[in-house]
């Protein structure tokens, strides 16, 4: 398959599937060129097929396929969800007398704050842990634009999403197929909300995107774990971190393992190996901070602050019902802040500082701080 046929069926596949046995009249009396008519005659399926209102049993039967079909019960409020605002571009240039579709502008905006809301509470009750940054990530990993785009692809919303391409300008920023895309999920959050409550919102977003797998190690880095580590073990009130060199073999050969362990006390805080002692070290610093910063709290324990909204339908201010009980866990005082660092990032020359100690005669290099 050539460059143009593979670029057809990409945008062929991004369109809205309009069957034939849902129009009236097929083909449309705009695509029929008359012989009496002397003007030039152009029809672009394209346009046309974009034009068209989706089937009312394509959308009662989405509904019932994501679980919503006794909240969603108006295909209406179904096509409105899956109306970007950008289609009413389209929309005012072919039907300039007609009025303007309903889109899911408002609640898009409404379900991707719901959305925010959601995954910082789930990320920060599981991993109390985790650095801000990290946990920023991870937000962005579970309802970011990219998978909002990529579970309305799952949920099949990709055949009844109703957009329009536009370029960027001054005033306005471009708008892409992702990012329409991606407005289907969030609308559908919103509509949960609206229709039953913010329980009811959050177990569908728990549903369709804190299922997922997001791994969490890849976003964690640091630029000098074991001094970082002495900093966080500081902050516990733990003794000061030692590095053992546990086993080793090949030290006279071209390929040498060395396994060190770095201890606070008699408690083995990681572990790390590599082909010579400073990477060995620098990977069981590591090691203990990541070992640190992704403890998770066991499911049956993890509390989330929403849940202390009541079950009734309606919205927060309006809704009655019973509450169930929360009780606020410890704000974790974790993260590494080096004071004499500044915002260029250089850390002024200090005391030398190191996680080495001495085991079996075998001497650990001495690291600067």
């Amino acid at each position: 398959m050539g460059y143009a046929q593979k670029r057809l069926a990409t945008s062929a596949a991004k369109l809205a599937s309009i069957s034939p046995s849902t129009i009236r009249v097929f083909p449309p009396k705009e695509a029929i060129l008359s012989s009496s008519s002397s003007t030039p005659h152009f029809f672009d399926p394209v346009v046309w097929a974009q034009l068209q209102p989706q089937p009312p049993t394509a959308l009662t039967a989405f509904a019932h396929r994501i679980g919503l079909g006794s909240v969603l019960t108006s295909p209406e409020v179904v096509q409105q969800a899956c109306t970007h605002p950008s289609f009413t571009v389209l929309w005012e240039r072919y039907n300039p007398k007609a009025p303007l579709p309903a889109t899911n502008a408002t609640l898009a905006t409404l379900g991707n704050s719901l959305l925010g809301l959601f995954a910082t509470e789930h990320v920060n009750a599981s991993y109390p842990h985790l650095p801000t940054r990290v946990l920023k990530a991870a937000v962005s990993a579970y309802v970011g634009l990219t998978s909002c785009a990529n579970i309305a692809k799952e949920m099949g919303a990709t055949q009844l999403l109703r957009w329009h391409r536009l370029g960027n300008t001054p005033t306005r920023p471009a708008v892409l197929h992702p990012q329409a895309l991606g407005s289907v999920p969030r609308a559908l959050t919103a509509l949960v909300y609206q229709h039953r409550s913010l329980l009811s919102a959050r177990r569908f977003a728990h549903k369709f995107f804190f299922s997922r797998e997001v791994d969490l190690r890849s976003m964690i880095k640091f630029r000098d774990p074991k001094q970082a580590l002495i900093e966080t073990v500081s902050k516990f009130g733990r003794e000061r971190p030692v590095s053992r060199l546990l086993r080793e073999t090949g030290r006279f050969s071209n390929s040498p393992v060395f396994v060190v362990g770095i201890y606070s006390g008699s408690d083995q805080l990681g572990e790390g190996f590599g082909s010579s002692l400073k990477m060995a070290e620098y990977r069981a610093a590591e090691d203990s901070l990541l070992r640190l910063y992704l403890t998770r709290q066991p499911p049956e324990l993890v509390q989330l602050p929403t849940s202390t909204f009541p079950e009734g339908k309606g919205n927060v201010f309006e809704t009655q019902g019973p509450q169930a009980t929360y009780t606020p866990v410890e704000i974790s005082d974790s993260e590494v802040l080096y004071g004499s660092s500044g915002r260029t990032g250089v850390r002024s020359p200090g005391r030398r500082s190191s996680l080495v100690e001495e085991v079996d005669d075998v001497d650990l290099e001495e690291y600067s701080t």
